[in-house]
């Protein structure tokens, strides 16, 4: 039986340093440092987290199997602008606990709080692409006090009214030649182009160090989750944020999660693929900073 990208072995041309509890890095000539720490969930399972930047607090959701690295490409440009920037690693992946039980998106939302409530944050805007925009739905619905502004990013609502990813492209993903999968993986994300001229390492494409079992909890979680008829409650502004050549998970699915949130803007990233956050962030971070700004 062929197995899912998402598999362990799937991602063995990833490279990289493994989690590190504290850390800093150059970002424009200047050192920045960050911040970690552990929240305890409600039913006690340990969140790590990460903190760097002064500011509004910006709160930054990674995609399914993905530790916090998933955003080190962009999260700089938010603390330049003055955000405090705040991501996770979700449990099963990074730092965090990783129990062998159900993962839901609706309960990767409620972890999100725990650590708002472990630093203290009674508000932040919360900005989650790909499953982390799944999660980011459920934080916005049910807990609407501790929402700044949302921004929802290559996602999807879930359930029946989702568009799914064509079959073509689960058959190459799911593919026996396994380097072949891979590397059409890694071309979801990015456009040739950016591949040319960036040799990696890449932290989009899941977290190598990741146990099976947790993977595929997560793999779960994000193919369950349906919040369409939670939608139409989300009170925080909202900018939904799409690229626009995104066949992983298609760029229809932008404008179906505009249309159930109330007034809620679609941003289209000319020519992005998955990781559009990464790869266009001068155009899509601008424009989501613009946005925030605004909400602020």
């Amino acid at each position: 039986m062929a197995r899912s990208p998402f598999s362990s072995d799937a991602l063995a041309f990833q490279t990289g340093a493994p989690y590190e509890r504290s850390w800093s890095w150059e970002w424009d000539g200047s050192t920045v440092s960050v911040e970690t720490g552990k929240a305890v969930a409600a039913d006690g399972v340990a969140i790590a987290y990460q903190s760097a930047g002064s500011g509004p607090p910006l709160v930054l959701l990674a995609g399914q199997a993905n530790n916090h690295r998933w955003w080190d490409g962009a999260r700089g440009d938010f603390e330049a602008a003055g955000y405090r920037t705040i991501t996770l690693d979700w449990r099963g992946v990074g730092d965090s606990d990783q129990p062998d039980e159900p993962y839901f998106t609706r309960g990767f939302a409620a972890d999100v709080i725990a650590v708002l409530d472990e630093l203290g944050i009674a508000e932040a805007h919360v900005y989650g692409t790909s499953m982390g925009g799944r999660v980011a739905q459920w934080v916005a619905a049910d807990f609407p006090e501790r929402v700044g502004a949302l921004v929802l990013g290559c996602t999807s609502p879930g359930g029946p009214h989702a568009i799914e990813r064509d079959k073509a492209v689960r058959r190459t993903l799911a593919q026996a030649d396994r380097a072949a999968a891979e590397r059409f993986l890694l071309e979801l994300m990015y456009t040739p182009q950016w591949l040319s001229t960036h040799q990696g390492p890449y932290y989009v494409l899941g977290d190598p160090e990741m146990p099976g079992y947790a993977r595929a909890r997560h793999l779960a979680a994000s193919a369950k989750h349906d919040a369409w008829e939670m939608l139409p409650m989300i009170t925080a502004p909202t900018l939904v944020v799409h690229g626009s050549d995104d066949v992983f998970n298609p760029a229809a699915n932008a404008p179906l999660i505009a249309e159930r949130i109330p007034g809620a803007r679609t941003l289209l990233v000319g020519g992005a693929r998955h990781a559009y956050f990464d790869e266009f962030r001068q155009v899509a971070g601008a424009a989501v900073l613009e946005f925030l700004a605004e909400c602020s």
